[in-house]
């Protein structure tokens, strides 16, 4: 029968509260990342040229498998001369170079990238990685594939077409034909902004243009060195974030992800905070601290690190010498789910981030940046 094994769980009466279970900060260490480097590269070539390793959280299990729950992130190696296979899912990525460089393809669009920069891909889009250098390319791929394979709709395509034009199906022509239109529209159903769509709008939604685009690092950091001046009193995070336009009021590089370009003066502590989004920081240049949940957890230049499970208090210090960092996020999906709560202060209350106001800081007074 269909209904066999299905049940009702009584929770007449009771809490629904449920203490957070977190999963514990983690590092992946600059020796760990360098060994499986050279461990993928030392493999006879793949057949679909692939080289990737999934970086797999202890607490994590399949579907699903990702250094936080809903982000995967995969070590990607190339070596001089080499290429993947063309490859398009319904996942979003953003793409860090962190040894090397080459050039993708993806959307009809070529990047050239070298160390350090960051690219995006939409959703189901054809794309290659190529090494057209004489050293191993080195890549971070940050995606949404392991929340897809929890919802049992990770789609994948082994074989796509080299740059698919959108395609409208007949429909984009047919959106101002009235024989394919209800005749009713969407209209306003009650005095206090209640509204009704025809199945025919449903069906059809106006598209929004996702792009790739590239964030050259070079390019980046002169910028974003000059938030130094904003000085030690300064109550925020210096920081930039890689942003695309078509993530909107959501602020993300990608719909799912934000990724933010950081840089840490000597000395600098951050005052604890927290969010729902969980952050994975992988630090460049520098070496500090974090206290996540209450543990104190060193980190140094090359370190990978899950560095806030959603929701955890924690903040961030530099030691002596300059830090820079890719901060990747999932906060763009929690605003569009309107479940992004953020305390900046922890003496004051959390915020419902994208639907109330947000934080000030004292920029103004600290210094101009």
């Amino acid at each position: 029968m269909a209904s066999e094994g299905l049940k009702f769980v009584d929770r007449t009466g009771q809490s629904l509260a449920k203490e957070a279970e977190f999963w514990p900060a983690h590092v992946v260490t600059k020796e760990q990342i360098d060994a499986e480097v050279e461990r993928l590269a030392d493999l006879g070539t793949p057949e679909n040229g692939r080289r990737s390793s999934l970086i797999v959280h202890p607490k994590s299990s399949d579907p699903g498998l990702g250094l936080a729950p809903g982000i995967r992130v995969s070590l990607d190696v190339l070596k001089p001369g080499e290429m993947t296979k063309l490859f398009r899912h319904n996942a979003t990525e953003l793409n860090f170079c962190i040894g090397g460089g080459g050039y993708t393809e993806v959307g009809g669009r070529r990047f050239d990238f070298a160390q350090y920069d960051v690219w995006n891909h939409p959703s189901y889009t054809s794309y290659r990685h190529v090494n057209n250098t004489d050293a191993l390319q080195v890549r971070l791929t940050y995606s949404n594939a392991a929340l897809l394979e929890r919802m049992n709709v990770y789609i994948v395509d082994e074989d796509p077409p080299v740059a698919e034009a959108v395609k409208d199906h007949g429909e984009e022509k047919g959106r101002d034909d009235p024989k394919k239109k209800s005749p009713y529209g969407t209209f306003q159903l009650t005095d206090d902004g209640a509204w009704l769509m025809p199945y025919e709008i449903l069906i059809n939604p106006a598209p929004v243009e996702s792009n790739p685009l590239h964030w050259p690092w070079q390019q980046v950091k002169e910028h974003l060195d000059k938030l130094e001046a904003l000085g030690k009193d300064y109550v925020g995070r210096r920081l930039y974030l890689l942003y695309n336009p078509m993530t909107g009021r959501c602020n993300g590089t990608t719909p799912n992800f934000f990724g933010t370009m950081t840089i840490r003066p000597p000395k600098i502590v951050d005052r604890p905070h927290r969010h729902t989004s969980a952050a994975i920081n992988y630090y460049f240049s520098g070496s500090g601290r974090s206290t996540v949940n209450g543990e104190v957890i060193e980190w140094k230049a090359g370190d990978l690190m899950l560095s806030a499970p959603g929701w955890a208090v924690h903040n961030h210090a530099s030691y002596d010498e300059y830090v820079y960092e890719l901060t990747v996020q999932d906060q763009p999906l929690n605003i569009m789910m309107e479940s992004l709560l953020w305390q900046e202060d922890l003496k004051l209350p959390a915020a419902l981030l994208g639907a109330e106001a947000g934080f000030g800081t004292n920029r103004k007074k600290a210094g101009s940046g």
